[in-house]
């Protein structure tokens, strides 16, 4: 079946499926935050700050969903991955990863960096697999890691590239 997944640049089609897949994965724990909605509203703006998107497809349908998001010259985070329920254990998430982390290498990045939450215990091992480690928690290391938008942050992880 891994033949029939494939993973495309974003394109403005896939706003609607980048918007519910992440909308989905939210609001099985949380509420949307407002950060939530600045990127999911606005993925164009995403890009245009230098910025990546990913999709993942099964044969037609959008399954998946990974941003790389620009936070400076040498850094990117890792950010809205989503997978479909019915599409997960199928390896989505770990090509999503790799491809994101594949495009910062290519884009000289020194890090990519991320935040989730231990709730979410198997996109946790997901990112140590890919080889991401563990920072203090969102912010509160007296300030060399940045403090989360999103109240549902507890992990932030980085991979030196």
């Amino acid at each position: 079946m891994t033949n029939s997944i494939s993973i495309v640049a974003y394109a403005p089609v896939h706003a609607a499926a980048f918007k519910s897949l992440n909308l989905d994965w939210i609001r099985v724990h949380w509420e949307p935050e407002p950060a939530d909605f600045k990127t999911l509203d606005h993925p164009d703006e995403l890009i245009d700050a230098g910025g990546h998107i990913f999709i993942a497809k099964l044969e037609d349908q959008v399954v998946g969903t990974c941003a790389l998001i620009k936070m400076g010259d040498d850094c990117f985070e890792l950010a809205k991955m989503a997978v479909a329920d019915y599409a997960k254990g199928l390896g989505i998430g770990r090509m999503l990863g790799e491809v994101v982390i594949a495009k910062a290498r290519e884009l000289k990045a020194k890090r990519v960096y991320l935040e989730s939450n231990t709730v979410l215990e198997p996109a946790i091992n997901l990112y140590l697999k890919l080889g991401f480690e563990r920072l203090a928690d969102c912010g509160a290391d007296g300030g060399s890691q940045p403090v989360s938008p999103y109240s549902r942050c507890n992990v932030q992880m980085e991979l030196v590239l």
